[in-house]
């Protein structure tokens, strides 16, 4: 979608920019606005103005997604935020949300992703645009792409490497590997428990009682 100037806009018009202004302050023709506050319109504005628009707008929403891992990383997102809001502006890209998260990409429930995939099956959300993928999710991101696929939704990586902090990475695996240690612990202190359990013991030691008996019967039979 191309962005135009209030000035290409007017010229295409046959009005002058103060008029743009007036229809805008009006609700005439409302101007969309940059993150620092600056007038602009899209081409399909210009279109649908003059009667010249034959296309059905698609009335889901385009959205991006950031996300860091910790309160201490809030600089981080809203530099992540940035970066995705002024690669929609340079693309001519309307953002309808940018919607945020602060939590692991470990964590399945964090509360505004959930929402956001909630809208994705309920067919609301045309595109997703995010910087790195592991800003969706850290493991099983092609099973949620593939997900939204099926919904028509579409997953835009911007492939942008410092958005992902090496030390995210390395923070998620310590996690994983201690949430297996702590497993690990827990199924060998079960083992130790059964061992020590003297009624197990006591099974074992009645079964071999009874396997002897037999064998003391056996004989006896034979010797008679």
């Amino acid at each position: 979608m191309m962005m135009l100037k209030p000035k290409e806009m007017a010229e295409r018009l046959n009005v002058t920019v103060r008029t743009l202004q007036r229809w805008d302050n009006d609700g005439v023709l409302k101007a969309y606005r940059t993150p620092t506050n600056r007038r602009y319109y899209t081409e399909e504005q210009y279109l649908e103005y003059t009667g010249q628009s034959q296309t059905v707008k698609d009335p889901r929403k385009v959205v991006a997604y950031a996300r860091v891992s910790s309160n201490g990383q809030k600089d981080d997102l809203k530099n992540q935020v940035q970066f995705l809001r002024n690669f929609a502006n340079g693309k001519g890209i309307i953002l309808d949300d940018v919607i945020t998260d602060i939590g692991s990409g470990l964590n399945y429930k964090r509360k505004n992703w959930n929402k956001l995939l909630d809208d994705v099956m309920d067919n609301q959300i045309k595109a997703i645009y995010i910087t790195y993928k592991d800003r969706f999710v850290r493991f099983g991101y092609d099973w949620f792409e593939n997900l939204c696929k099926k919904h028509n939704t579409e997953i835009v990586v911007l492939d942008n490497i410092e958005t992902s902090p090496s030390q995210e990475m390395i923070d998620d695996m310590i996690s994983i590997i201690h949430v297996f240690s702590c497993r690990l612990y827990g199924l060998r202190k079960y083992k130790t428990k059964i061992r020590n359990d003297g009624s197990l013991k006591g099974g074992e030691n009645d079964d071999k009682n009874s396997k002897s008996k037999a064998v003391s019967q056996s004989n006896h039979e034979k010797g008679s």
